[in-house]
């Protein structure tokens, strides 16, 4: 079974920096569409970058020219570069992947997965 890891969430002030990674492990032939969604306090998680398999990128506006979505094919990975970072910046931060993977038996699944979320928090 795939699964997604998240890690690089924390603290920081007003104005400051994070970078956010995600791993995929288990048996993955290949990851399509990779993103990343926050969730504040009482309120709907909302998708804040994607990018393509092929690499094309999108963002939400609230933080174009802020933040960078980048991924590592060879890594299975997709990182989040979080640049003057604002106080409502702070929420849990989930990365997304659409996963094909495969089973013991070389049977192939298409898997929706999620990780687990980490915490930013950015202090005015």
């Amino acid at each position: 079974q795939v699964q997604l890891v998240e890690s690089g969430g924390g603290l920081v002030q007003a104005g400051g920096s994070l970078r956010l990674s995600c791993a995929a492990s288990g048996t993955i032939l290949s990851i399509n569409a990779m993103a990343w969604y926050r969730q504040a306090p009482g309120k709907q998680r909302e998708v804040v970058a994607g990018i393509s398999g092929g690499g094309s990128t999108n963002y939400v506006d609230s933080v174009k020219g802020r933040f960078t979505i980048s991924r590592d094919y060879a890594k299975n990975a997709v990182y989040l570069q979080m640049n003057s970072l604002k106080p409502e910046d702070t929420a849990v931060y989930f990365c997304n992947a659409d996963i094909l993977g495969s089973h013991s038996g070389g049977s192939t699944y298409y898997s929706n997965c999620w990780g687990q979320g980490t915490q930013v928090t950015v202090s005015s």
